[in-house]
């Protein structure tokens, strides 16, 4: 007999949706991130070598933040799931608010042992 879990999950493409900074079109959703870079999970392939300005916009308690990047596409191939394709993004010098996502993004997903009383 299966065991029915109850947590509740987070779908992280539904906040990690990556834009055109110009056009403001939908590009895909966050696959992961570094302080580096970022995979970019899509519904077209990427074009290899060009350069992308992104917006990611992360709702806070005063609205919507925008998160303005750039990164160049080293690779795009397709994805296992049909009509999805990932692409790998190095980013160029990415902004202090794009830092602070992915520390917040670390913690957030990382275990925290809780510290031993005496």
């Amino acid at each position: 007999m299966p065991v029915q879990r109850r947590i509740e999950r987070h779908q992280l493409p539904y906040y990690l949706k990556v834009f055109n900074r110009f056009t403001d079109k939908p590009m895909g959703y966050i696959g992961n991130v570094s302080l580096d870079g970022l995979l970019l999970i899509s519904q077209l392939p990427m074009l290899v070598g060009a350069r992308f300005d992104m917006r990611l916009k992360i709702p806070g308690q005063h609205g919507l933040h925008c998160i303005d990047f750039s990164g160049t596409c080293q690779w795009s191939r397709e994805d296992v799931t049909p009509g999805c394709y990932d692409s790998g993004f190095a980013l160029v010098a990415p902004p202090a608010d794009y830092v602070e996502m992915v520390d917040a993004l670390r913690f957030y997903f990382s275990f925290h042992p809780l510290a031993a009383s005496a």
